[in-house]
């Protein structure tokens, strides 16, 4: 097993994390991206010069105090796989999970601080936090970046703010994003809607993995467009309000399709429940689809005694790296879809069917008139 599974929390203890809002808010992030006076864009750079750089930061990284007990490993050293585990569990991006020599990562004991050294950017800090805590997120990224800034030489104009490697993170280089579980808004056909208004207010809504990425799972990540020109703690509260009045509207629509079309609503819960609890070969795109649904159903009390942590767990270890990890051969698309149906039927063994209300009686005939 290598350093990096020892190091991450098993997938049923990542699942068990609770925050604020949590039903609808599965996790806030804060990242800054930060670059270093003196040294080319990573882009830019030539090898010898990226890995000075990367000597550079990660030994300033490695001594902060928030980093106590972190895994540090240049990205070179870590397998196709590892780097497929770090992407699936949102703790670096997929151009990070590209990177080799001149590149590293160093993540804090608890998952909570990760530090991706010369992606796009020399430096890119960010903050992952269990349900709706932007502005926690906020007051610790702060932090840990005013401590780094003591001791590295960042690229910084008096006009432009934190120099940057792309012009939409020029300024404050902050994006504050939070990842929100949309069924209903989805399932009443209002998603749209929903995207087109954040949009108008200069923000931005992407799927599971950002940027250029699809919804699975009804899964959308909210974040911020604009850098420069806005206060980087105004932009924390705006977002905090947007993400707000979005978790009531999916609120509203979960109870107003329970009383409107509750048939609509429990032959989409009960099918999932169908297909996982008895399909002998499931993709991950669809499981997720499908889970999602399932996660839904109990959030509205259709199976009794179950954790959400279940479905949560599910979410995690039914994606491709996930699965190849647990079964270690290499396993073909086929062969993954038939174990990840194998392992879900035998994890929802114990899941009675959804209980659903039993149907409104119609009100008796009345008497016919004398």
């Amino acid at each position: 097993m290598s350093k990096l599974h020892q190091f991450l929390s098993a997938p049923a203890d990542a699942a068990k994390r609770s925050g604020p809002q949590d039903k609808i808010v599965l996790s806030s992030r804060v990242r800054l991206a930060r670059n270093m006076k003196g040294f080319a864009f990573p882009g830019w750079a030539k090898k010898t010069d990226r890995v000075r750089a990367c000597e550079v930061i990660r030994a300033a990284v490695e001594a902060l105090p928030q980093m106590a007990g972190a895994l540090a490993e240049t990205m070179d050293a870590l397998s196709p796989l590892d780097k497929q585990i770090l992407v699936e569990r949102h703790l670096i991006s997929r151009e990070h999970a590209a990177k080799g020599a001149g590149s590293s990562l160093a993540m804090s004991r608890d998952e909570a601080l990760c530090v991706m050294i010369n992606e796009e950017d020399h430096l890119r800090i960010q903050c992952l936090r269990p349900g709706l805590q932007l502005r926690d997120a906020w007051v610790f990224i702060d932090q840990v970046d005013t401590a780094l800034e003591k001791k590295l030489d960042y690229a910084f104009s008096p006009e432009l703010g934190y120099l940057t490697a792309c012009p939409t993170n020029l300024g404050t280089g902050i994006r504050v994003s939070a990842m929100l579980h949309l069924p209903a808004l989805v399932l009443a056909e209002q998603i749209n809607q929903i995207i087109q208004a954040v949009n108008k207010l200069g923000l931005a809504v992407r799927g599971l993995y950002g940027e250029g990425t699809e919804a699975l799972g009804n899964i959308f990540q909210v974040s911020n467009q604009m850098t420069l020109g806005e206060a980087e703690a105004d932009i924390v509260e705006r977002l905090n309000k947007v993400v707000a009045q979005i978790i009531e509207h999916e609120e509203n629509h979960r109870l107003t399709l329970l009383e409107k079309k509750p048939k609509m609503v429990f032959n989409h819960i009960g099918r999932a429940y169908g297909i996982l609890a008895n399909a002998h070969s499931i993709s991950s795109k669809e499981a997720m689809n499908l889970l999602s649904l399932l996660r839904l159903g109990l959030e509205l009390n259709l199976f009794p005694g179950v954790e959400r942590a279940l479905v949560d767990e599910l979410f995690i270890i039914t994606q491709p790296a996930h699965l190849q990890l647990r079964f270690s051969e290499k396993l073909t698309a086929e062969e993954r879809d038939v174990l990840r149906a194998d392992m879900v039927r035998e994890r929802l063994r114990p899941v009675n069917r959804p209980a659903t209300p039993p149907p409104v009686p119609s009100p008796p005939d009345k008497p016919a008139p004398p």
